[in-house]
C-alpha cells in the first residue's frame, strides 16, 4: 500500500456513542488497510500452518526410502518458507501503516477539538488528561486497530487447521477445534480486574502529568518563593502512586502472559501424546504424526495473537473511553450557521451578567474576583461551553443552560467557529508566545488597519525589541527576524505581556476582549499603554477586564460586576465618587456601605 502523507487532510467525523463504536469507526475509516493487513496475515500464517505438511511427507518419504518424495517435500517446504517471508514483510509494513494512521487520526481529532473549544477545554478536562490522551492513549488505540486484522486472520487459519486435522484424525481434529477457543477464553476472567487496575494507573498518570505541567509553567515563581522542594515532594508522591498502580496492573498482565505460555504448552503436549499413542498402535503413520504435531504447535501463534488482542482490548477500551470523553464535548447551545452581519457595529451582550459592551466604545469591566473575570472574558469570546461555567462570583440562580453571549443579537455559539473567532478576539491573562521569529509571531489574520510598528509602539514594547535583538545575534539588528524562545521564557513577565498585547492590537478584530493586559508592568508604562490602547482601538469595540485606575480612566464607560451581575455603570470618576463597592475594589479598601446594589438593566 502506498505511503500516505501525514497529517491527514481530514480526520473525519467519529462515532462517539461509545468507546467500542469509536474503535469500530476507526477500523471502518481504513477499510483498505484492514483488508490488506488481513490478507498478508493469512499469507504468512497460512504458509506457516501448511509447513508441517511437507515436513510430515518428507519424514514419511525418508521412512519409506523414497528420495523423490524427500526432494518434493523439501521443495514444497522451501516455497512455503519463501512465501511466508514475503507475507511477513508485507504484513509488518501494513500493520505499522494501520497503527500509525489510526494513532495520527485520533491525535488530529484531539487537536481539532482543542482548537474548537480553546481555553474552555482546560476548564472541563485537566490539561494533563488531554496531553495523556494525545500521547499515550493514541498509541494504545492504534495498537488495537492494527491488531484486529491479525485476529481475523488467526481465527481463519485456526478454522482451516482444525478442519484439516479433523479430516485426518477426527478425534484430534475435534480436540483442536474446541481446545483453542477454550484456551483463548481462559484469559478473559482476568481482563476485568486488569482493566480496573490499568484505568486507575491511567487516571493517576494523568494527574501526575498535570502536576508536572503546572510545576514547569510556574517554575520561575516557585524559585522566587523557594517552593521547589514543596512541589518536588508533591510530584514525588504522585509519581509513587503511579508506580504502585502500574505494579498492580503489571502483576495481572504477567499472570496473563504466563497463562498464555503454560496452557498452550500443555495443550500441545496432550495432543502430541495422544498422536504418539495412535502412531504406536499403527492408527496413523509417523509422517502424519509429525504433521499433526507441527499443526498443533503452530496453533500457539494464533493463541498468542488472541491473548495479545485481549490485552489490547482492555487497554484500548479505557483509552478510547477517555478519547471519546474529550471529543464528545460540544461548544454550541444554539442553532448553527447563524450570520453575524457587521460585527464592528454590533453591541456585545452577556445575558448572564447583564453586561453590554457598546459598539465602538472602550468598556472597562471591574470584577471583585480575578477568577470570575477570566471566566467572563472567555464567555464573552464564546469559548467556554455554557453548562460548565461557574465561579465564586457566578450567579447563584443561573439555569443549567444559561443563554449564550450575543453579538448584535446573534448568539455567538450559533455562529461558525471561524467567523466567531474572527469577530471576537480574547486576550488571555496569561497569553502563550510560540517559539519563532517576531515576524512569525505577528503572522496572524489582521484587518490591515494597524501596522506592526504601531501595534508594538502602542504596547510600549521598545525594550522588548532590544532584548530580542540582543538575544539573537543572527538577526542582523532586525527585530522582526529576532527569535523568541518557547513560551517567551527568555523574557520577563511584563515583556511577554506587552508582546502578546501588541499581537492582539495588530490583529485589530472588530471586538477585542482584554483580561488584565497590564498586570505585570509598572505604573508609568501602564499609563502609556492605556493611552495607546485607546488611540489604536478608536472606533472598535473593546472590553478591558481590569481594576487598574490608569486603564479605567481611559474607558468610555466602566461596569461594575458584583456577585455575578452588572450592578453599576458610569465613568471611572463617577463610580469612584458615587459607588463605595466600586471604590473598594479599585482602591482595595473596605466598602463604607455594604448595602447590595440593584442590578443594572440590559441597557448597561
Amino acid at each position: 500500500m502506498p505511503l500516505t502523507s501525514l497529517p491527514l487532510p481530514d480526520p473525519g467525523s467519529p462515532d462517539l456513542s461509545s468507546p467500542l463504536a469509536f474503535l469500530r469507526w476507526l477500523q471502518r475509516s481504513q477499510r483498505r488497510g484492514q483488508v490488506l493487513s488481513t490478507c498478508w496475515a493469512l499469507v504468512e500464517m497460512g504458509c506457516q500452518a501448511a509447513l508441517p505438511l511437507p515436513l510430515g511427507r518428507g519424514v514419511q518419504a525418508a521412512v519409506d526410502g523414497d528420495p523423490a518424495g524427500i526432494w518434493q517435500a523439501g521443495a514444497f517446504a522451501l516455497a512455503l518458507a519463501v512465501v511466508a517471508s514475503v507475507g511477513t514483510v508485507l504484513l509488518h509494513r501494513q500493520a505499522v501503516w494501520n497503527w500509525i494512521t489510526a494513532a495520527t487520526q485520533v491525535r488530529q481529532l484531539v487537536a481539532r477539538q482543542a482548537s474548537r473549544l480553546g481555553a474552555g477545554l482546560s476548564r472541563r478536562i485537566a490539561t494533563g488528561e488531554v496531553v495523556a490522551v494525545g500521547s499515550g492513549d493514541v498509541e494504545k488505540i492504534g495498537w488495537y486497530v492494527e491488531l484486529v486484522a491479525r485476529v481475523r486472520a488467526a481465527v481463519l487459519v485456526w478454522l482451516a487447521v482444525s478442519i484439516t486435522v479433523l479430516t485426518v484424525q477426527p478425534l484430534l481434529g475435534l480436540v483442536v477445534l474446541l481446545g483453542v477457543p477454550v484456551l483463548a477464553a481462559s484469559v478473559w476472567p482476568l481482563l476485568g480486574p486488569f482493566e480496573e487496575r490499568y484505568s486507575e494507573q491511567r487516571t493517576l498518570g494523568g494527574k501526575a502529568t498535570e502536576l508536572a505541567a503546572d510545576t514547569v509553567a510556574g517554575l520561575r515563581v516557585l524559585r522566587g518563593i523557594g517552593g521547589e522542594e514543596l512541589f518536588l515532594a508533591r510530584y514525588r508522591a504522585a509519581s509513587q502512586k503511579v508506580r504502585a498502580a502500574a505494579v498492580r496492573a503489571t502483576r495481572l498482565w504477567a499472570l496473563m502472559q504466563a497463562q498464555q505460555v503454560l496452557l498452550p504448552g500443555l495443550f500441545v503436549v496432550g495432543v502430541t501424546w495422544y498422536g504418539a499413542h495412535l502412531a504406536a498402535t499403527g492408527a496413523i503413520g509417523i509422517g502424519t504424526l509429525v504433521s499433526v504435531y507441527g499443526a498443533t504447535a503452530f496453533l500457539a501463534a494464533p493463541l498468542r495473537i488472541l491473548g495479545e488482542a485481549a490485552h489490547a482490548w482492555s487497554v484500548a477500551r479505557v483509552s478510547a473511553g477517555r478519547a471519546t470523553r474529550v471529543l464528545a464535548l460540544t461548544r454550541t447551545n444554539g442553532e448553527p450557521d447563524a450570520v453575524l452581519g457587521h460585527p464592528e457595529r454590533a453591541d456585545l451582550h452577556d445575558p448572564v451578567t447583564g453586561l453590554t459592551a457598546r459598539a465602538g466604545e472602550l468598556t472597562a469591566v471591574v470584577c471583585g474576583d480575578p477568577d470570575f473575570a477570566g471566566t467572563l472574558a472567555e464567555r464573552l469570546g464564546g469559548h467556554v461551553p455554557q453548562a460548565e461555567e461557574d465561579g465564586p462570583d457566578a450567579p447563584q440562580a443561573t439555569a443549567a443552560q444559561p443563554p449564550p453571549v450575543r453579538l448584535g443579537g446573534v448568539p455567538l455559539d450559533s455562529v461558525p467557529l471561524a467567523e466567531a473567532r474572527a469577530a471576537v478576539l480574547v486576550h488571555d491573562k496569561e497569553p502563550v508566545l510560540l517559539s519563532g521569529t517576531l515576524a512569525e509571531l505577528l503572522d496572524v489574520p489582521a484587518s490591515g488597519r494597524i501596522g506592526a510598528a504601531d501595534a508594538l509602539a502602542a504596547a510600549r514594547a521598545e525594550d522588548v525589541l532590544d532584548a530580542l535583538v540582543d538575544g539573537s545575534p543572527d538577526c542582523g539588528g532586525d527585530p522582526m527576524l529576532a527569535r523568541i524562545t518557547e513560551r517567551g521564557r527568555s523574557l520577563s513577565g511584563g515583556q511577554r505581556q506587552r508582546l502578546a498585547l501588541a499581537r492582539s492590537l495588530f490583529a485589530d478584530p472588530p471586538v477585542l476582549v482584554l483580561d488584565e493586559p497590564t498586570s505585570a508592568v509598572d505604573a508609568h508604562t501602564e499609563s502609556r499603554i492605556a493611552a495607546g490602547l485607546r488611540r489604536n482601538r478608536a472606533g472598535r469595540t473593546t472590553v478591558v477586564l481590569a481594576t487598574s485606575p490608569l486603564l479605567l480612566d481611559q474607558a468610555d464607560r466602566v461596569v461594575l460586576v458584583r456577585e455575578g451581575r452588572a450592578v453599576a455603570a458610569g465613568t471611572h470618576r463617577e463610580l469612584m465618587q458615587g459607588d463605595p463597592h466600586y471604590r473598594a475594589v479599585v482602591t482595595r479598601e473596605e466598602p463604607v456601605d455594604a448595602t447590595p446594589r440593584t442590578p443594572v438593566k440590559e441597557a448597561v
